[in-house]
């Protein structure tokens, strides 16, 4: 296994996220894996076995990979537990001192990490068998990417498959027309890309001015200034559970706020002539998953109060006549979902006297 890293980038002069020039420095001395497989975890240990599992069943050995759970320091559960039982001695444990949130967490994993290509996965996510195989071939014939990624698969918390990611491409393979096609909307989940490690200590951190949204905007500023691949198979999975960070940053309205922040500073990777067309797609297209899929799920839900914090900052993103169409189906729903919550809660009332 190789002690240096393969040559990334070219020529291209490293440019940090605006206002954050810090940088991830670079590892020093000693033998160095190929793979570091960072676990970022936060009162996650019910489905940190299977994260577990779904690694070490493809652990190609120490020399090869890195593996370790970094946690923010539950309250909830004890990962160090599940780690102890099923790592035995294999699996790296860090716990941090103090919660420091998720971007910080991030930020730990990557200092920690010793191996020349980094694959941050969520503690409650999965690989399928081959993740590592096929992504590292992929790196391996293309020196040059920075970044790998795979299609992935949306699961419930029983693990029942939801949704597969379209694909981008039908064969393996570099990416064109990458960063216009990203700097629009989200189309990687973490569990589903590997980075050269080489490539954050050159851009810096995820930046800690995003609450949400901030792996988006790493996988734009990958693709602002390196090729990326693609492998058209399957072999991530990314799990939805009423327990993540997402669940109540949807429910506050916090995701798209936070997407409008990350759109305003993704405007710096772009193409000068192209960017405020890209910006007015984007913020179409997030107003569009709010109102298409988010506020519906949430009225389904009952949770009338979070589909609408939903809908004024889908309306805050973008006001064009074919956003404002969709409200009137959802204004029915709301209603319907109101009175069907009140005709339950009188239902009560009358079973009470």
């Amino acid at each position: 296994m190789p002690d240096a890293a393969p040559p990334v980038g070219g020529n291209l002069p490293a440019n940090p996220a605006p206002d954050r020039p810090e940088r991830l420095a670079p590892v020093s001395g000693g033998h160095r894996p190929l793979w570091s497989v960072m676990i970022p975890t936060y009162n996650c240990a019910n489905f940190l076995r299977e994260t577990l599992a779904s690694v070490l069943a493809q652990d190609p050995g120490p020399e090869t990979m890195q593996i370790e759970v970094v946690d923010d320091a539950s309250t909830g559960d004890d990962p160090e537990a599940v780690v102890r039982e099923l790592g035995r001695g294999r699996v790296g444990f860090y716990r941090q001192p103090r919660n420091v949130g998720h971007a910080a967490n991030f930020r730990t994993c990557l200092e920690r990490s010793r191996g020349h290509i980094v694959h941050l996965l969520h503690g409650d996510d999965m690989v399928a068998p081959g993740f590592y195989e096929r992504l590292g071939e992929g790196f391996a014939r293309a020196p040059e990417a920075g970044a790998a990624f795979c299609r992935y698969i949306y699961i419930q918390a029983d693990g029942t498959r939801v949704w597969e990611s379209e694909p981008e491409r039908e064969d393996a393979g570099l990416l064109e027309n990458w960063l216009g096609r990203i700097g629009v909307r989200q189309l990687i989940q973490t569990p589903s890309i590997a980075v050269r490690r080489e490539v954050y200590e050159r851009l810096g951190f995820f930046d800690p001015r995003l609450s949400w949204s901030e792996d988006w905007e790493m996988w734009v500023r990958i693709a602002r200034h390196y090729p990326v691949w693609y492998e058209p198979n399957s072999l991530a999975f990314y799990r939805l559970h009423e327990a993540s960070s997402t669940s109540s940053k949807l429910r506050s309205g916090e995701t798209l706020r936070d997407v409008r922040r990350a759109v305003d500073i993704i405007q710096a990777y772009l193409p000068a002539e192209d960017a405020p067309a890209l910006r007015r797609r984007s913020l179409a297209h997030w107003a569009d998953d709010a109102l298409s899929v988010r506020v519906p799920m949430l009225l389904a839900r009952g949770e009338t109060a979070a589909a609408g914090r939903q809908v004024a900052e889908a309306l805050r993103c973008d006001r064009s006549a074919r956003t404002l169409a969709k409200l009137a189906p959802l204004f029915v729903r709301w209603l319907v979902s109101g009175r069907g919550r009140r005709r339950g809660q009188n239902d009560m009332k009358g079973r009470d006297t």
